[in-house]
């Protein structure tokens, strides 16, 4: 079956046009009023936005709003499997009876069809009775959750995951997020009809794969109020974190099930009007820049449960040994022009997605045009150069998809601005979830609205955009910035310091961290140096490793008894990816309560 679903308009690739000019412009001029803010300027007739009809986009020189000329629908279409239902009975005495016992009725359960009946499962390798939930969208089966006796469960292999009871949330601006399809269900018993769930529960290792709600966004963007109700544990605790970063702390509420674990404990235990007060009792996500020690219990309890909080790693040996990172910082990266600084940073990314499942969005004046940093990224992954009989292989195939949905390309072929950057990277922390921004480099995307300002000043007010940004949407930016030009001592290049980053001391003093990329030619190394990290637990400072950088694929190789040890692997295939292996177990064998 072709998805039912349409994916939100985007002004990114594979999108085609749906609806063509909505403004009404002059099609065949190149300049207009701006649709945004002509109608409040004193002179409201200048023609003040140039019009790019070929790549569909209107920019105003004068508010600096950029729009789509056009409105859009995915060119192509993703294929998804249409559940098949069979042996499909009504709920029995047996089945209502254990439903009764956790406070769901028979009306409810007909309420949002759920049905019995027999299905192979895996776990116990052999066909079993069944509870079966369906997944429905404007009235479509889109999916289909089953559930045995022994708790076991698995979702319709090959059809597409989105929230379950999704239809009920589409007329309402508020709705209700649950974590299993029994405290959908038991919301429903109260009264309540505007909740969904999420299709796989949440895990306690904080990877948490929310892909489903990028075709589903829009039904959550145009909510004033979100409240969030998960389980109160670890892996709600981690999901709960997830969904107010892509939703915004602005619109989400949170839920207190006071005693209980989840929403259908509080039923059974405290009846159907608490379950509704519970709702209306729910707070707003905590003040923006006011914490209290209630609002850090449960990182305190973190802390002295487990210890320091170990930071997020790149995958490569020697380098992981000397530095990691916590989310809401950004690191420096900075190295002489042709030293590898931008090729490490895509290892950087690549081996953050690899090991973390981490999203990227690149704003990158560096890498142009895009498709040759692309093809940099695939062969990362791929492991060699290919010939062009290969590109055509499966295994090809598979980096090039597995690129494509987790890494973007922030793209203004009409001039970059910091300010412009950050709000689309923004953009793409709701719709996507990306979880790391590269800005290369710092000198070619200029922030603007400060540009009247001293070198100093200047460097601390871009700085603070980006720590800001980094804090606001828990992600880690990557910020690549030349130092100053070259010394030489008898033809051999003086290494940079972090005192050397075009823009004075101010990098130094603001940066958590900073990585040098050093190139020696005579050598045929390439040294990685950690200019400043921030805590002590994240590496070291000043420590280094040398690696050889390796012209088949681009990955940088550690160098073992004198020698490169190539790693010339599929990644996507031969290596043990910690993350695709956890993110395989969330989806088909993660615990679902019930």
């Amino acid at each position: 079956m072709v998805s039912t679903l349409k994916s939100y308009k985007m002004d990114i690739n594979g999108y085609k046009i749906k609806d063509y000019n909505i403004y009404k412009l002059d099609s065949k001029a190149k300049k207009s009023t701006c649709p945004v803010c002509s109608s409040e300027r004193k002179k409201k007739t200048q023609k003040c936005m140039m019009l790019d009809w070929d790549r569909g986009l209107g920019t105003c020189q004068h508010c600096g709003e950029v729009i789509q000329l056009h409105t859009y629908e995915k060119n192509e279409e993703y294929s998804y499997e249409s559940p098949i239902l069979k042996k499909v009975n009504k709920p029995g005495d047996n089945m209502i009876d254990w439903f009764k016992g956790r406070g769901i009725s028979k009306e409810t359960l007909d309420k949002l069809d759920v049905t019995a009946g027999l299905e192979y499962m895996p776990q116990v390798s052999k066909e079993v009775n069944v509870i079966m939930f369906k997944y429905n969208y404007r009235g479509k089966l889109i999916n289909v959750k089953y559930r045995d006796a022994q708790k076991n469960f698995k979702l319709y292999k090959g059809a597409q995951k989105i929230c379950y009871n999704m239809d009920s949330i589409i007329a309402s601006d508020e709705c209700i997020i649950v974590e299993g399809e029994i405290d959908c269900l038991s919301f429903v018993e109260s009264g309540i009809d505007n909740v969904v769930s999420v299709p796989n529960g949440f895990t306690a290792t904080g990877q948490i794969n929310l892909d489903y709600l990028n075709d589903l966004y829009f039904h959550f963007e145009d909510k004033k109020k979100i409240y969030v109700c998960v389980d109160a544990d670890e892996a709600g605790e981690n999901g709960k974190k997830e969904l107010i970063r892509r939703f915004g702390s602005e619109k989400v509420f949170l839920c207190d099930l006071k005693d209980c674990k989840d929403a259908n404990e509080y039923l059974i235990k405290y009846g159907k009007e608490s379950l509704r007060d519970v709702i209306k009792e729910a707070i707003p996500c905590p003040i923006e820049n006011v914490l209290r020690v209630s609002d850090m219990e449960s990182d305190l309890d973190e802390f002295y449960k487990g210890g320091v909080k170990n930071g997020f790693k790149i995958g490569l040996d020697g380098f992981d040994s000397i530095f990691s990172t916590y989310t809401k910082q950004f690191i420096v990266v900075t190295g002489f022009p042709s030293s590898g600084k931008s090729d490490f940073v895509d290892q950087m990314t690549v081996g953050y997605n690899m090991m973390y499942g981490w999203k990227t969005a690149y704003a990158s004046t560096e890498n142009y045009p895009q498709y040759l940093h692309v093809d940099k990224l695939i062969r990362k992954l791929y492991g060699n150069t290919p010939e062009y009989k290969d590109t055509k292989s499966q295994s090809w195939r598979k980096c090039v998809s597995h690129i494509n949905k987790n890494f973007c390309f922030i793209n203004y072929e009409d001039g970059f601005d910091l300010d412009r950057v950050l709000k689309k990277a923004e953009e793409l922390v709701r719709r996507v979830g990306i979880r790391c921004l590269v800005i290369d480099p710092y000198n070619k995307i200029r922030d603007k609205s400060n540009m009247n300002l001293s070198i100093t000043d200047y460097t601390n007010a871009y700085l603070n955009k980006i720590d800001t940004f980094c804090k606001k949407n828990d992600v880690v930016c990557i910020l690549v910035a030349h130092p100053t030009k070259p010394q030489n001592d008898k033809g051999k290049l003086i290494e940079p310091t972090f005192y050397d980053v075009k823009g004075g001391g101010e990098f130094y003093d603001m940066s958590p961290h900073g990585i040098l990329v050093h190139r020696d030619f005579e050598a045929a190394t390439v040294k990685i140096k950690v200019l400043k990290v921030k805590f002590a637990n994240l590496g070291e400072n000043q420590a280094h490793v040398d690696y050889c950088w390796n012209v088949n694929n681009g990955r940088y190789t550690d160098i073992k008894n004198g020698a490169p040890s190539w790693d010339n692997r599929n990644w996507i295939t031969e290596r043990n990816n910690p993350y695709e292996i956890t993110k395989s177990l969330d989806i088909e064998f993660n615990e679902i309560k019930i």
